[in-house]
């Protein structure tokens, strides 16, 4: 199979991959960008085209192939990601060893065959059988045609305790594994019977189209049953990353810059049926991290149209923190006529079209949303509005959106703007102490300027375009025993050793060529000299001499914590004279 990756790797550009996902700019050879798997001001992901590698020099400090980029940008599994790569490149993998992550891959494969078929054998009850009667007259009341029931592949679930548990076991699923995968329920006895029995059913499905879970409506029953009933957490469906919806919004979504989000799949269907084709809907009452991180790959703007009740409002101030820390650009429609936008649309489309074309941005609605709720010209009610919405502001995280909401917020308290800011820093100062108070974490600690060097050289020596002539310059001054890094000496050794033979030397080849330990050392070495930091502004001459010193500190360091003899002392003169001569030079230089 290695073969077959490398045939993969060959067949895809890098650069012209990755930027289908995120905006690259070119910088020297290399190419760079904010890093998309983690937040950030300046870029840190840097992409070679010659060696096709990516790494990331900030946060989150990640890097890899093109197979790694798609396995994060997509959360899936590399024999996952090597198949989708296979099929767009036309290589036939033949998966041979079976290792640890492949049997997690074939799990998960497993459990979504079986959705897909459970997701099958409910649209065929909805639409093929007597069962489906009832669900079939609840959802033309609901004003769906067939295309869009189709489209959605909506199903239903008879109401019996085993159907589709004996129809999933003729297909040679095991109760185990349709119990793990929640489709699924086990008694105090031991037994198992379906989790969804009488309820129309939405399938939940991934941005790829896979069928992840599901989720049942109860159509008829005692009214004390919940009315609907979700697939719980499984291998293969998490409630946080699941946005319904999202496979058929997606495109729209990337074309609009803007997503509609709502709060019950009804809610998404019908706009959908109607021509408005970029909504999702969350499952709960807030949206999370998990949900803000996949949309921020298509759009930098959401608009939520949100219940507008006291729930719904909490609702949407608790997605701010998240929205805000990824930098969103944040709306709300609010349906003043109706309780939910299926009910807007069906009650009356054109004044439905009138509102979504005119959303409110988010802080103007909470501000209003304070003014009705004090509505007296009171000392009092303008006190109440300040503490409501000065919270609120003070997560505005751009200046200039947060200096525009000050002034309003002023403006409508009757106070000056100093005041304001004087409250909002109160209460960041607040936030900042109680968090100290209950947090206690160790802070990641930063490269020293002795690795950093280290690290910016080797890197200008591998992505030379001469690499023989940089290295005959600098190896003049540089042993590899000078560098602090175990792995930075093995590297360098190995290099030395290589280009003495031949220096004309492949800097791919050579990397392919290192022990398996060492090869991801070597590619963040390699791209470092692309990533922002100081060093760029430096005389690489200079930083040579700086490396050496710091070798001959180190040895002076070791000497004197050793048993003092005559060698010692002939040694510890020879380092010394030689730290002033480098000393003397950096002086010069």
């Amino acid at each position: 199979m290695e073969n077959q990756i490398e045939e993969i790797k060959r067949k895809i550009d890098i650069v012209e991959f990755i930027g289908n996902f995120i905006t690259l700019k070119k910088a020297g050879r290399n190419f760079k960008a904010v890093c998309p798997f983690h937040q950030e001001k300046s870029p840190s992901f840097v992409v070679s085209p010659d060696r096709q590698i990516w790494h990331c020099f900030g946060a989150c400090g990640d890097g890899g192939d093109v197979i790694k980029f798609l396995m994060k940008w997509e959360n899936i599994t590399f024999i996952e990601a090597l198949k989708e790569l296979a099929k767009k490149t036309g290589v036939k993998l033949t998966l041979n060893k079976i290792s640890f992550e492949d049997k997690i891959w074939q799990k998960k494969e497993k459990y979504l065959g079986m959705n897909q078929l459970a997701n099958e054998f409910f649209h065929y009850i909805l639409n093929k059988s007597d069962f489906g009667k009832k669900a079939r007259e609840y959802l033309k009341s609901r004003l769906l045609n067939q295309a869009i029931i189709d489209k959605f592949e909506l199903g239903y679930s008879p109401s019996s305790w085993d159907s589709l548990k004996l129809f999933l076991k003729k297909k040679k699923y095991e109760e185990e594994e349709i119990f793990e995968n929640g489709l699924i329920v086990k008694s105090e006895k031991g037994t198992y019977y379906d989790r969804f029995r009488g309820r129309l059913m939405f399938p939940l499905k991934d941005s790829r189209g896979n069928v992840l879970g599901f989720s049942g409506r109860i159509l008829e029953g005692n009214e004390k049953e919940a009315k609907y009933v979700n697939t719980p957490e499984t291998p293969i469906y998490h409630k946080r990353e699941c946005l319904f919806g999202i496979n058929l919004a997606l495109e729209e979504i990337k074309k609009q810059k803007n997503v509609y989000i709502v709060e019950g799949e009804l809610d998404m269907i019908t706009p959908y049926q109607h021509g408005y084709s970029n909504f999702v809907a969350i499952k709960g009452t807030a949206l999370t991290v998990e949900q803000l991180k996949l949309l921020k790959r298509y759009t930098d703007k959401i608009t939520l149209m949100m219940d507008a009740d006291a729930a719904g409002i909490e609702s949407i101030k608790r997605g701010i923190d998240e929205a805000e820390k990824h930098d969103f650009e944040i709306r709300v429609v609010v349906i003043d006529f109706a309780k939910d936008p299926d009910e807007a649309i069906n009650r009356d489309l054109e004044k439905f079209k009138k509102l979504i074309a005119k959303p409110i941005p988010i802080y103007d609605f909470l501000i209003n949303v304070a003014k009705k709720k004090y509505p007296e010209e009171s000392a009092f009610s303008k006190k109440k509005i300040g503490e409501e919405v000065i919270p609120m502001i003070e997560k505005i995280t751009n200046p200039i959106v947060r200096t525009f909401y000050i002034k309003k917020l002023a403006d409508i308290l009757e106070i000056s703007e100093s005041t304001v800011e004087n409250l909002v820093f109160q209460l960041k100062r607040k936030k900042k102490q109680l968090s100290l108070n209950k947090i206690k974490y160790n802070k990641p600690v930063e490269d020293s300027r002795e690795l950093t060097i280290d690290k910016y050289v080797l890197s200008v020596i591998f992505q030379s375009e001469d690499s023989s002539n940089v290295y005959n310059n600098i190896f003049e001054i540089l042993r590899p025993e000078y560098f602090l890094h175990p792995s930075f000496e093995k590297i360098s050794r190995l290099f030395f050793e290589e280009i003495k033979k031949n220096p004309k030397l492949n800097i791919d080849d050579f990397g392919k060529k290192l022990p398996s330990e060492l090869r991801p050392i070597f590619d963040e070495i390699f791209l470092f000299a692309s990533s922002d930091h100081s060093l760029s502004n430096e005389s690489l001459d200079r930083l040579v001499y700086e490396i050496k010193k710091y070798y001959f500190k180190r040895e002076i360091k070791k000497l004197l914590s050793e048993e003092e003899t005559e060698e010692k002392k002939k040694q510890l003169l020879k380092i010394s004279n030689n730290l002033k001569e480098v000393e003397k030079t950096l002086i010069s230089l």
